[in-house]
């Protein structure tokens, strides 16, 4: 069974997701996992497929084919086993401005752990006006690892850009 990791972009109208499971499914292809949404105007994602080997190219020229209305580029994608370790996940929220998601971003990477998953959006601040600046973040430490450093960077970095920050 192969694994595609299809990205797909177009302009957000009704029956995208429904043509792109329709081609997925005619090819015995079988829709794993996706993360969809609108963002101004274009509709976006990632989806995760597996499909019978003998399937796999046909399936790709079929998605090409969807061009006009869905952008679809598919990546090879390969089953790992599950990483070890334990899930931190925390909430930025704050005032919006460039380069926090850099800042954020650097203060985890220098503790060398991986990011499982970035969500992000930016929302309208209710009593000041402006915007504020939402991510979820979830980050795996490695079993044998102190997540305490991780949690004070992170801490450290909340009170130099004024961001909250909820560690679940």
């Amino acid at each position: 069974m192969a694994h595609l990791v299809l990205s797909v972009v177009g302009d957000d109208r009704t029956g995208l997701v429904r043509a792109l499971a329709d081609t997925i499914a005619a090819h015995e292809g079988n829709w794993e996992r996706s993360e969809l949404t609108e963002l101004a105007g274009a509709f976006a994602g990632i989806v995760l497929v597996s499909v019978p080997d003998e399937r796999r190219e046909e399936l790709t020229s079929a998605l090409a084919r969807l061009d006009g209305l869905l952008r679809v580029t598919a990546h090879s994608g390969t089953t790992l086993p599950a990483t070890p370790g334990r899930l931190l996940t925390f909430t930025v929220l704050g005032n919006d401005r460039p380069g926090i998601v850099r800042d954020v971003t650097n203060a985890i990477n220098e503790h060398a752990v991986s990011i499982d998953a970035f969500t992000s959006r930016t929302i309208d601040a209710p009593m000041a006006g402006g915007l504020l600046f939402e991510a979820v973040v979830s980050v795996r430490v490695p079993a044998d690892a102190d997540a305490a450093p991780i949690v004070a960077a992170l801490e450290r970095l909340a009170d130099e850009i004024q961001v909250d920050l909820n560690l679940g």
